[in-house]
């Protein structure tokens, strides 16, 4: 059972490993939405996510018999390092189911704790199955990354935290795949204060508690697609989805652009790596109906691959107009493309990228294909720069941008 007896035991316990994760208060944030926003960055944690909060506080409880025997988990990526580094510390065997599309950067960091990893299935649920099958042929002790209370006690240690450090909270944002970190600070939230309101936000291509939360029994999405690969979860745990009934006040489900977007702001204004499940609450900021409230933003971890940050970055430069590409039509004759570069340059328009086509006419004299991919301040810029071409007599085409 999830009591406050259990949470102050389990907020003790994981002191020995966590690094401690203050409130980050955001002026761009609250700006944006008219509240006072803080961030709760389990991105800074030790294994990167808050995951191993829970992991560590579950293997406490287990006998020194099902610790002898090896620990076997399925994860895609924060809760395999949580397992593998608590693991560790308490001189365990650890092997670690993960899909075969996780990061290779989660998996690297699984095995330097010391863990033996096995990629198997596309998504978490079909790694969990194999998992549990591994756990039967060689009598492994499972952890469950979400649907165990244990495991979701020590995940809802962030709630205590927050409590502690801002008593008068009206709003704890928490992001949801399988359930187990909004079980525990929902959970624990209410126990301390019936008044604080907890929302949890999963992504649209994988909403599964929502879904079941409609349904009022869990149910099992028929597929997930979402860049949020920490919450691609297509069936949400049964054990603790009682507790999410209880004390979840509302789910908020935001889109993969959202995400992008999400990235940007955080990188740009409080210069943090968070990946993309953790950016839910931040996405979800939008989203809220509420003025001059007291809201935490929980940051679930920061363990995103470079090569993913660098087309999360591209896209999102892209769907901010920060970047476009624009084709004009100019006869072949000197001077013409130096001409184009001055009017973009009086705009304070900076080139990245040019493809002059001489082949989109047989008639060159009448027209070539000038191909103009360029950095701009935003919308507003973007279209000063593109009206600027106009009132040269030229006719932009704006296509997709491509880096």
């Amino acid at each position: 059972m999830l009591t406050l007896e259990t949470f102050e035991e389990a907020s003790e316990c994981v002191k020995r490993v966590i690094q401690e994760t203050k409130l980050v208060y955001s002026e761009y944030f609250s700006a944006q939405t008219g509240n006072k926003v803080y961030l709760k960055a389990e991105n800074m944690q030790v294994t990167g996510a808050y995951k191993i909060r829970g992991a560590y506080y579950k293997i406490s409880t287990l006998t020194d018999e099902e610790r002898a025997r090896g620990l076997i988990t399925a994860s895609a990526g924060n809760h395999a390092q949580g397992v593998a580094y608590a693991a560790k510390a308490y001189g365990c065997k650890a092997v670690i189911v993960m899909p075969a599309t996780t990061p290779l950067m989660k998996v690297n960091r699984t095995k330097s704790y010391g863990a033996e990893v096995v990629l198997y299935g596309d998504v978490y649920d079909e790694a969990c199955e194999y998992a549990y099958k591994l756990a039967e042929e060689h009598g492994y002790t499972f952890i469950h990354p979400f649907d165990d209370p244990a495991v979701a006690t020590g995940q809802g240690t962030i709630a205590m935290e927050i409590v502690k450090e801002l008593p008068l909270v009206d709003y704890i944002l928490v992001p949801i795949g399988g359930g187990g970190l909004a079980t525990g600070i929902s959970t624990l939230a209410k126990l301390l204060n019936p008044k604080i309101k907890v929302i949890g936000v999963e992504p649209e291509g994988a909403a599964c508690m929502k879904a079941s939360l409609a349904a009022g029994e869990v149910v099992t999405l028929p597929s997930v697609n979402t860049i949020a690969d920490g919450t691609a979860v297509k069936t949400p745990g049964s054990h603790i989805f009682p507790y999410i009934q209880e004390n979840i006040d509302e789910i908020i489900t935001v889109s993969d652009d959202e995400l992008i977007v999400a990235f940007l702001d955080i990188v740009e204004n409080h210069k943090m790596i968070v990946e993309n499940s953790g950016l839910l609450t931040v996405a979800a900021l939008k989203h809220l109906d509420m003025k001059n409230k007291k809201i935490v933003a929980v940051l679930s971890g920061g363990n995103m691959d470079v090569i993913t940050m660098a087309s999360v970055v591209q896209h999102g430069l892209i769907q901010r107009d920060r970047i476009f590409t624009v084709s004009v039509l100019l006869p072949d004759r000197p001077g013409e493309l130096v001409r184009v570069a001055s009017i973009i340059a009086e705009e304070q328009g900076n080139v990245i990228k040019l493809d002059h086509n001489q082949f989109v006419s047989t008639n060159r004299n009448a027209a070539v294909e000038l191909t103009i991919t360029m950095e701009a301040f935003g919308t507003d810029h973007k279209e000063k720069i593109i009206h600027a071409l106009e009132s040269h007599g030229y006719t932009p085409i704006q296509k997709m941008a491509n880096l």
